[in-house]
């Protein structure tokens, strides 16, 4: 080495551009080599100067991947791989710094010692390096550089408050993986860098971060090693790390060289502290700030004058202690340990008998464990490799297909993957080896192959798990202020630039509820003002659909289709009820207003369509007096009352009056004032939603299913619900208050005083059973007493039982009409035929027999043991003392029930024997007949006769 060769120490702290100046001085000669720290490094530099003087000159070695082309002029290296003895022009080594490092700074060391180019040479470093290689390096020229930008601490900060553009650093890989899966939820995701990932995956996940698809970078103080990053703030997650040996505490130094990827080029950095990592002492920030650390005394060095003449020659001449102050023997490395202890091996040892045997073996001992699995698995491997090796001058090709097979899967999740990666590492390197397997660039090209897909595989992985593609989507979209396209599909599914962010119900954005943090305010923000034009395409659409397409639900909730778009809220009339759109805020007021208007037309037409004739009854100006006033009645209650409720209200009013009702179809029942139209399931339907306004409900109770005759009662039900569904509670069930008034009917046929049974018509329209339709009898008023007796088998005869005369009852009103039927309520009247016997199958003619006598027929007395029994209910009205108990609100109004007839009593017992009983009504009501009744006439003929 001539004397024209220049040696620089280009020393500063970072961000000063001193990686950058050696590869323009490099690029200024015709040769050159330089070493950098990390392969991620490497790779990175090596593009750097591909994209300037093409890829046929430059080379990349590292320890798994090797680029050489045939006119190589420029050599992008890791330390460990820089070749020797080339002659270049120009040879650098960044970060000499690591130099005292104790894993490898041996390596930096001998660089330091040792590397020179023929006519350039440099040592790019930090300023604690000068000292010791002014000691070491003869006539080395000092450049220095300073900082081009601040560099600032800012305490503590929370990851929730933690700035865009940050990168959190942690020393281990749970570190590292617990904060990016934090800042995926309340950031919306991270990248990944660390050092024993891949170059392809290491680049992928800092594209993640460089193009902005995502704001948080979590790495471990890989970083701190050379990569240029957009980083405005560092925050360290921890201030201890495990080096291999012990855990300890960074030293200021480290700190620095971490915190100083702060800031780049002329923008400021930050730095802080962050998780459970204490506040860094006052003394300790200041001279990360200002750059101030404590000199380097000592650098870590190992013998580069190697013995090969023996194992053991080599091991001493590794063990060799230096003779400069300056320098100090480095700890017993990995490579050292493996070679012990394969030297111990008979076979090994045999094998490793010359000179060139024992350069072989210390050159397998140099492959890195990459697995980082134990000692002697990773030299049981070493030791493999080294035979095959020795005996066959190659790897047998074999063993080696079946580990890479083994490793070529992308199943897994991201340890599996890395572990994989890891193991795939280790054949990559050896295939790198010049001489070490047979088809050299079949068995390079397959291990690459199998790293990048491993690499790709651990990076989707990574981003699957720590990175929210749609909000890192949204979040570069919503930067660049673009307009941003929105989707929208039958389903009312949200896409927004292809990801999907939520649904459209309606007129109100659902969005999707794994988003949380800062990924949902993403989510929020970017949906929102892309959904801005679909919202009033939407209003515009509701506006014009037809009314079919739009419905209310029994809770007062307004549907279209299956979207719900607004509910009902009271209004002053029951009768019209206000609307409450669902729009969003961000829909705007336009498009708000257009809704409320269309729902409002809806419900106002539901409303005037299923209740007129109820309304017809308000507008009716012809009604006056009482018929008006208890028409309003019928509106505020919706076209239904108990007759209990009015009774006095009912019998104030006459004929006339009631004609003029019943022309608008109010029917004056026995139990309830109702207007059968409006009985039908819609109008019960929207009934029950109003009435519910009305009373301020929370929950509205829901409609009985259509058809139904009676329903359970319930003892939850609101007051005034049965009523209002068409119904009245009797018991356990209420029954259907049209089918009311037809029992009604047939039990003003029966002697209710002397008591009658259910017929076979009783039960048919009620659809009970005898015992159910007990419980609705009682619950109407009346007494059920139950019995049991011999079921009589049908004969053919039949019993005439016409009533007497005298029985029937003489009244000028009584006829089939409605008129007659409610003036002998109100009259407290029941007309009554004569109930007949209890078999009105038997004879009554038929003499008694004596008690010997077995009449044809008839089972013996041996065989009455097995007479078949019955259970029946004999009913007679409870009478006042049910009303004062509560009992009596199924009565009907206006007098307790009278009438003739017998007890039914069980066969071969005598009847009761009663005289004959005569009833009149009470004088003829004055009231003029209403001439539009149907039955008028036969009215007026009755009362002619009378």
């Amino acid at each position: 080495m001539g004397e024209q060769s220049r040696i620089l120490a280009v020393l500063g702290p970072t961000n000063t551009g001193k990686t950058h100046f050696a590869i323009e001085r490099m690029l200024g000669y015709r040769t050159g080599v330089i070493g950098l720290p990390l392969r991620l490094l490497a790779r990175e530099v090596y593009d750097k100067i591909v994209a300037v003087r093409g890829p046929s000159v430059v080379a990349l070695v590292t320890g798994e991947e090797r680029i050489v082309p045939p006119r190589t002029q420029y050599w992008v290296c890791t330390v460990e791989a820089m070749p020797e003895g080339m002659g270049a022009d120009f040879v650098a080594v960044d970060e000499i710094q690591l130099c005292a490092d104790p894993e490898r700074g041996h390596v930096f060391t001998d660089r330091l010692l040792r590397m020179r180019g023929q006519k350039e040479t440099q040592f790019l470093g930090a300023h604690t390096m000068r000292g010791t290689i002014a000691a070491l390096v003869p006539g080395v020229e000092f450049v220095g550089r300073e900082r081009m930008s601040q560099l600032t601490y800012t305490g503590s900060k929370k990851i929730s408050k933690m700035p865009a553009r940050s990168a959190i650093v942690g020393f281990s890989v749970e570190n590292v993986y617990a904060f990016a899966e934090l800042l995926r939820r309340q950031k919306g995701g991270a990248a990944v860098v660390m050092g024993a990932l891949s170059p392809r995956t290491r680049n992928a996940q800092v594209d993640l971060y460089q193009n902005g698809d995502v704001d948080y970078l979590v790495a471990t103080d890989a970083i701190g090693m050379g990569l240029n990053l957009d980083i405005n703030h560092v925050a360290f997650s921890s201030l201890t790390k495990f080096d291999g040996r012990r855990m300890r505490n960074l030293a200021p130094n480290e700190l620095g060289q971490i915190a100083g990827r702060a800031g780049r080029g002329m923008t400021s950095g930050t730095f802080g502290v962050t998780g459970e990592a204490p506040e860094l002492p006052d003394d300790m920030a200041q001279a990360i700030m200002d750059h101030r650390f404590t000199p380097i005394r000592k650098l870590e060095w190992r013998n580069a004058a190697l013995q090969f003449g023996t194992v053991d020659a080599l091991i001493a001449s590794l063990e060799q202690k230096p003779e400069d102050d300056w320098l100090v023997r480095a700890r017993e490395a990995d490579d050292l340990v493996v070679l012990r202890t394969l030297a111990e091996d008979a076979e090994i040892a045999a094998r490793a008998s010359d000179g060139a045997s024992v350069r072989l073996l210390w050159d397998v001992c140099r492959v890195p464990d990459f697995r980082g699995i134990s000692h002697a698995e990773h030299a049981g491997l070493l030791e493999r490799i080294f035979s095959d090796l020795h005996e066959h001058g190659r790897v047998s090709e074999e063993w080696l297909a079946g580990h890479v097979a083994r490793i070529d899967r992308t199943d897994g999740d991201i340890d599996t993957l890395s572990k994989r990666l890891a193991y795939i590492r280790t054949w990559t390197y050896v295939a790198q080896r010049k001489g070490w397997v047979g088809d050299e660039n079949h068995w390079r090209e397959t291990t690459r192959a199998v790293e990048d897909r491993l690499s790709d595989a651990l990076h989707d992985a990574l981003t699957q798990r720590f990175v929210d593609r749609r909000t890192s989507v949204l979040m570069r979209r919503l930067k660049q202020k673009d307009a941003i396209v929105a989707e929208v599909n039958d389903k009312g599914e949200v896409t927004v630039e292809g990801e999907f962010v939520g649904r459209l119900e309606g007129f109100r954005f659902r969005q999707d509820k794994t988003a949380g943090g800062q990924e949902a305010k993403a989510v929020a923000q970017a949906s929102l003002q892309a959904l801005a034009p679909h919202f009033h395409l939407r209003a515009d659409k509701f506006y014009n659909a037809p009314d079919t397409e739009i419905d209310f639900t029994e809770q007062g909730g307004l549907m279209w289709g299956e979207s719900a778009v607004g509910k009902l809220v009271a209004g002053a009339d029951p009768l019209k009820p206000q609307v409450e759109a669902f729009v969003d805020d961000t829909a705007g007021p336009e498009v708000m207003q257009k809704v409320q208007r269309r729902l409002q037309h809806f419900i106002d037409r539901k409303v005037a369509t299923l209740f007129e004739p109820l309304l017809n009854i308000q507008r009716d100006e012809e009604l006056s007096g009482l018929a008006r006033g208890f028409g309003f009645q019928l509106v505020e209650n919706f076209g239904i009352i108990p007759r209990g409720e009015v009774a006095d209200e009912v019998k104030a009013l006459d004929q006339d009056a009631r004609g003029q009702l019943r022309k608008h179809g109010v029917r004056f029942g026995q139990f309830t004032i109702f207007m059968p139209l409006l009985l039908k399931p819609a109008p019960t339907r929207l009934r029950l939603v109003l009435w519910s306004l009305k009373m301020g409900l929370q929950e509205f109770p829901e409609a009985p299913p259509p058809g139904l005759v009676t329903v359970p009662a319930g003892s939850s039900a609101p007051r005034g619900f049965h009523s209002m569904s068409g119904y009245r509670a009797a018991g356990e069930r209420a029954i259907r208050i049209d089918m009311l008034e037809r029992l009604a009917d047939m039990l003003r046929s029966e002697d209710s005083r002397g008591g009658f049974e259910a017929n076979a018509d009783m039960l048919s329209i009620t659809g009970m059973t005898l015992e159910q339709f007990a419980d609705l009898m009682r619950g109407l008023g009346y007494n059920a007493e139950q019995g049991e007796r011999e079921k009589v088998k049908p004969v053919d005869a039949a019993l005439d039982d016409a009533p007497e005369p005298s029985e029937t009852l003489e009244t000028p009103e009584a006829a089939t009409a409605e008129d007659a039927v409610e003036q002998i309520v109100e009259d407290g009247l029941a007309p009554v035929t004569e109930v007949p016997p209890e078999d009105p199958e038997v004879d009554a003619d038929i003499p008694e027999m004596s008690e010997t006598e077995v009449p044809v027929g008839e089972v013996p007395d041996a065989a009455k043991e097995e007479t078949e029994m019955e259970v029946y209910y004999t009913f007679t009205w409870a009478g006042r003392g049910a009303k004062a108990r509560g009992e009596g609100r199924g009565r009907p109004q206006g007098g307790k029930p009278r009438g003739k007839g017998g007890k039914p009593k069980p066969k071969g017992k005598p009847r009761r024997e009663e005289g004959a009983k005569s009833f009149s009504s009470k004088p003829a009501k004055k009231d003029k007949i209403d001439p539009d009744n149907p039955f008028a006439a036969a009215l007026m003929g009755l009362k002619d006769k009378s």
